[in-house]
């Protein structure tokens, strides 16, 4: 018997045909989600050609590490992880992406791509922006908590912190 998707997307790992909606989906998330934690200039300069290329790069060099959802052949979010890039890693393993557009907030997709990025026999660590309670409530039901590391963002002046999550904390 075949089981059925309840649900009006799937979860897939990113392919070369998904490069170009995952850009637009990542540009479209940071606008929706950071409009007032990162400047206006800042996401009016994001480029979907440009980032379009970079996903493509990395697809390729990470195959395997990045999950999207997709509602027909678009994408409405996104999961990344793969080993840490710390220069003083704190866990093994990094989340490295996970957004969803703000239209499929609590729906469920979020859920699905966190089951699909993460192993929960290791341990994670994330970054998040410091004055987004969203995002780390969020995490905290997945169990990242605060390590009591911060940094200021690359491409802003906002300020992020690390949360990790070990294996016996796992809420996948």
């Amino acid at each position: 018997m075949v089981e059925m998707n309840p649900n009006p997307w799937r979860i897939s790992p990113l392919a070369a045909e998904h490069t170009h909606s995952l850009a637009e989906c990542h540009i479209a998330c940071w606008r929706e989600a950071y409009r007032d934690l990162v400047p206006a200039h800042v996401l009016a300069a994001f480029d979907v050609e440009r980032r379009a290329q970079q996903w493509e790069r990395l697809r390729v060099e990470n195959s395997g590490h990045t999950f999207v959802a997709l509602v027909d052949d678009s994408v409405i979010g996104f999961a990344g992880s793969g080993p840490t890039r710390d220069q003083q890693p704190a866990t093994p393993m990094e989340l490295s992406a996970m957004y969803v557009r703000e239209s499929w907030y609590g729906t469920g997709v979020a859920h699905e791509l966190m089951r699909a990025a993460l192993d929960p026999a290791q341990a994670y660590s994330l970054w998040v922006f410091e004055e987004n309670p969203r995002a780390r409530a969020f995490y905290r039901k997945y169990g990242f908590e605060p390590d009591g590391t911060r940094r200021v963002e690359a491409f802003t002046p906002a300020m992020e912190i690390r949360m990790v999550r070990s294996p016996d904390r796992a809420h996948l």
